[in-house]
């Protein structure tokens, strides 16, 4: 693909392949996780509110993992060593 130039992100050197970044970066940006996000909205159906995280609103994005975060946050401590 001759022609394309350089990635445009920040301290790369390698071949841009779309939209100005490398395979890397590229990839990077269709999931929303650079600094200048593919999607300026949340993606879920009929959703218009602002991104938060992975290209979804705090709402979707909590309903789709806060489960995960909560029962590793809610998980009871481990017991302290006998005698101490």
């Amino acid at each position: 693909m001759p022609g394309k130039g350089i990635c445009k992100a920040k301290e790369c050197n390698h071949q841009a392949v779309g939209k100005g970044y490398c395979r890397k970066h590229y990839r990077l940006w269709k999931a929303g996780e650079m600094p200048k996000a593919r999607y300026k909205i949340c993606t879920a159906e009929k959703c218009r509110k602002p991104r938060f995280r992975a290209s979804l609103c705090q709402e979707h994005y909590t309903a789709a993992h806060g489960k995960k975060a909560e029962t590793a946050a809610a998980a009871p401590a481990a017991p302290a060593p006998a005698g101490a």
